[in-house]
């Protein structure tokens, strides 16, 4: 064999494996997943600035309420997704979580026990936290204890109407004791404060300046990127198969030896401590809590950014809790100029607008992706195989 041949049957064999390799997603797996990463990683980093540069400053705070929604729907993807319990008061952890931020953070038990608290409690952000997630878990659990005999509509108008006792009583508690401020709410709530650096003022960090709503970004960020964490190693866990299984068939994994109470009465309270962290950061970043903020369609609205999305599937809630918290301020930005400009007046409000696009589309979701936007390959399985079995 002459050198020339040689080197060219080098060339090609070489040519050969760069190709079965890039077939077979070797390459990319290896090398390029790692690249994918950083540069998301980079793209989320930069991108309160694009939003302030492009749209402005105040889709930046939308989008930091995209955030909180997210938080709030792998919450409840634990106990709807997983576990298969349908829970319509769902915000109601979210709003324990706000209220004891807002007791715990604000001059307002001041007021209430002058004696007691003459300057109110204001404890640091980071024991509020846990504590306002190990109250929420509680509430959870009192939730799951009377209901843990219930399915389907039953359980669903139980968790209902325990969702609407939670804003009543957010509403009354301003007498005989004004715990709550009733219907006012708690205002002048402390601001959130990481090693003594207030996030509610302009930061400057190497040059940069960090307005309030960036900071606010980073922190729900890292706050989200823990929770899908948690919701990742839950869903791969023992305990997330027992969850799926009991959503599955409840008989045939209590016959299989689950505990199916115990079961059921974790993804209650691990759902509730996600909404309970949502909440305190909600709190910190309004500096405002009201009954008006926990209202049912609230809950509704969590509920279908889960159902959208692909329920049991993190990545396809975390898509449902974007559109769906976005879509609305797109309308309110877009609507009334495209009317104006076409009709010379407003014909339809764009809250009603939303609702009616929200019912359109879950009907489509219903009627062409069951399963949802983005469904989990187990769910999309199951429901392929219940229609098969339909068919024959």
């Amino acid at each position: 064999m002459s050198r020339r041949s040689l080197r060219d049957s080098l060339r090609f064999g070489l040519l050969a494996t760069l190709l079965r390799e890039f077939y077979t997603m070797n390459f990319f797996t290896k090398h390029n997943s790692r690249l994918l990463f950083w540069l998301m990683l980079a793209a989320l980093v930069l991108l309160p600035f694009v939003t302030d540069a492009l749209l402005g400053r105040g889709w930046v705070r939308i989008v930091d309420f995209a955030m909180l929604y997210i938080m709030l729907a792998l919450g409840l993807n634990i106990v709807v997704g997983y576990a298969g319990l349908l829970d319509l008061g769902y915000i109601a952890f979210f709003a324990v979580g706000a209220y004891c931020y807002a007791l715990t953070g604000s001059p307002h038990l001041a007021a209430a026990f002058p004696t007691v608290f003459p300057e109110g409690i204001h404890l640091p952000f980071f024991i509020v936290l846990p504590l306002a997630a190990l109250v929420a878990g509680g509430f959870g659990v009192l939730l799951g204890a009377p209901t843990l005999r219930l399915r389907g509509d039953y359980l669903a108008i139980v968790t209902l109407g325990f969702g609407e006792i939670i804003r009543i009583f957010m509403n009354n508690l301003n007498a005989p004791i004004n715990l709550t401020n009733g219907p006012q709410g708690i205002s002048r709530i402390d601001p959130i404060t990481i090693v003594g650096v207030s996030l509610n003022s302009t930061q400057s960090l190497f040059g940069i300046t960090l307005p309030s709503v960036h900071l606010y970004f980073y922190l729900f960020l890292t706050c989200t990127a823990v929770v899908v964490f948690i919701s990742h190693r839950l869903e791969r866990s023992r305990i997330g198969r027992a969850w799926m299984a009991i959503r599955e068939d409840e008989v045939a994994a209590t016959a299989m030896g689950l505990n199916t109470r115990n079961l059921k009465l974790l993804a209650f309270a691990m759902g509730a401590m996600f909404g309970g962290v949502s909440g305190t950061l909600f709190a910190g970043f309004q500096g405002f809590v009201s009954p008006e903020s926990f209202s049912l369609m609230e809950s509704i609205m969590v509920l279908c950014m889960v159902v959208l999305g692909g329920m049991g599937n993190i990545s396809g809630v975390i898509l449902g809790g974007i559109l769906l918290a976005l879509l609305p301020e797109i309308l309110r930005h877009s609507v009334v100029p495209i009317q104006q400009s076409l009709f010379g007046k407003t014909l339809i409000d764009p809250e009603s607008l939303r609702m009616l696009l929200f019912g359109f589309a879950l009907i489509a979701v219903m009627l062409y992706r069951p399963a949802g936007l983005w469904p989990s390959r187990l769910r999309k399985r199951e429901l392929q195989s219940d229609e098969t079995a339909e068919t024959v």
